[in-house]
């Protein structure tokens, strides 16, 4: 992504001045063409930023770098000789994201930013904020999990990064503004935030969709994670002042929405479907496998939602959404509008329907909240059976793995678990760690669960056992294009492997 634009060169010495605490030496005053941070992309006039990762070392590639071609060199090791210009920081994450921002030209000063964060709902609700702004007649381009936009431009995010590096950002944003963009809604993952990719993205709004347990693999702790979120928050006060308010959305029905709230410096924007003391509040509502109906209580008036997708949880994503665009002067009726014509995210509560007389639906749920959350609302509108396929990431937050278990076994009837990204992790002891989640609920295996490892046929499976009014619920994988064997993406399409589970039964999927 960093190639999509064509970018003059600078001076190191100017992009150096960006750095806090740097240590020069060599010659500063050379041309910079690129900037990389991966030394097998290392063009000649290249600067190289050496980054720790989690399984590799960037510093480790400075030479390969320098025999690339690199001009210069940033890095947190002080230089072994004096063979190229060198540039040392105390944390090359950080220095990374100030770079980029000044070597594309600091996009971010250029638009109104808008970033979403929490544990569920990020990528629809950044999706339903374009939509909302675009009726209103704003042009908006977004990075989520699921797909990047810029301008009239929309593709795919195939880099299983829901936010990605720094210069990507930068480099997207630069897009952005080339392409008339007047805001960016970037979803702002706690990974992102923790590791400065965001670093530079000058926000206006700030919205948290809520906090649940989650990514504790890396974060350590729930307040670690907490902390991580709550960075958005305070990087609105830290932003250049671009003549409006800055925004804090936030969910007040969350128990941590204080924590948010307080660390916001303009105005403050809050909506629930519990808590009477919420700006924008929902009220009076319906939900059914067609969709969701209710009533929008705000200061702006009152107005009737009919939202075409599946799960009540979205009535949150849809308040969220509301409450940033009337922030930016979108008149209630054009959201009520918008929201009415939304009709999804793909891997998101997303139907396939081939004629079969059960339902199939697949979803990116992949945290005990999400399980909570689909599986509450499916289970009551399901006349037959509720059947769940899902798997747990390896390398990943392993605490989650009983939990998600227990809270399948105690809503579902049957449950096929499987691989969901084993990575370097054995795939059976994964699937071992959710059974026993499942098992406490009193299911046994072979009668109430079986482990099949292999994702296609764990689908198969379930699609093999069900019976009309049933519902299918494929969970975790979502969007995603592949799944993660040790270090390899093998390619996946859950939808696809739905359709032709449900072809081999004689299901015409090509007349959807």
């Amino acid at each position: 992504m960093d190639d999509y634009y064509d970018k003059e060169p600078m001076r190191l010495r100017d992009l150096v001045t960006e750095l806090i605490a740097a240590r020069s030496t060599g010659k500063m005053d050379i041309s910079i063409t690129g900037i990389r941070y991966d030394s097998r992309r290392v063009q000649s006039g290249d600067l190289f930023v050496a980054v720790r990762g989690f399984h590799v070392d960037g510093h480790a590639f400075i030479p390969d770098a320098i025999q690339r071609g690199a001009a210069a060199i940033v890095a947190e090791e002080p230089p072994p000789d004096n063979s190229v210009p060198w540039v040392q920081v105390p944390d090359s994450r950080a220095a990374l994201a100030q770079l980029a921002a000044a070597f594309y030209g600091h996009p971010a000063r250029q638009l109104r930013v808008i970033g979403v964060t929490g544990t569920d709902g990020k990528t629809t609700t950044t999706t339903m904020i374009s939509t909302i702004l675009e009726a209103a007649g704003h042009h908006t381009g977004y990075m989520t999990t699921v797909s990047f936009k810029v301008g009239e431009h929309t593709w795919d995010n195939d880099t299983r990064q829901s936010t990605p590096e720094a210069l990507e950002v930068q480099a997207l944003l630069r897009e952005m503004t080339e392409a008339k963009c007047d805001y960016a809604i970037i979803e702002s993952t706690s990974h992102g935030l923790a590791l400065h990719r965001l670093d530079g993205c000058e926000y206006d709004v700030a919205v948290l969709t809520n906090v649940t347990h989650e990514h504790l693999d890396f974060h350590g702790t729930p307040e670690a994670y907490r902390l991580a979120k709550a960075r958005l928050f305070e990087m609105l006060g830290e932003a250049v002042d671009k003549g409006i308010p800055k925004v804090a959305v936030v969910n007040l029905d969350d128990p941590h929405a204080a924590m948010f709230i307080e660390r916001a410096p303009d105005q403050v924007i809050t909506y629930a479907r519990e808590n009477p003391a919420a700006t924008i509040r929902a009220c009076d509502v319906h939900a059914s496998p067609s969709g969701i109906i209710f009533t929008a209580d705000t200061p702006w008036g009152r107005t009737g939602i009919r939202l075409p997708l599946a799960g009540d949880f979205n009535v949150y994503n849809a308040l969220a959404a509301m409450a940033v665009a009337l922030s930016q002067g979108v008149s209630l009726d054009t959201c009520r509008d918008a929201l009415s014509r939304f009709r999804g995210v793909r891997g998101r509560m997303e139907v396939v329907d081939c004629g079969q007389p059960f339902t199939v639906i697949v979803d990116y749920a992949h945290t005990p909240e999400a399980f909570e959350k689909v599986m509450g609302i499916m289970r009551p509108i399901t006349p037959g059976r509720l059947i769940a396929v899902f798997g747990s990431a390896g390398e990943r937050d392993r605490a989650k793995r009983s939990i998600q278990g227990e809270i399948a076994g105690r809503y579902c009837d049957f449950l096929v678990i499987t691989d969901e990204d084993p990575r370097l992790e054995d795939r059976w002891a994964i699937l071992d760690e959710i059974a026993a989640g499942v098992e406490r609920t009193g299911k046994r295996e072979h009668s109430g669960y079986v482990k099949i490892a292999d994702r296609a046929q764990a689908i198969a499976e379930a699609v093999r056992r069900a019976r009309p009014g049933d519902t299918i619920l494929l969970l975790g994988k979502g969007h995603e294009g592949s799944i993660i064997y040790g270090t390899t993406k093998t390619p996946w399409d859950e939808r696809a492997a739905a359709e032709k589970a449900l072809a081999a039964l004689g299901y015409d999927c090509q007349g959807e």
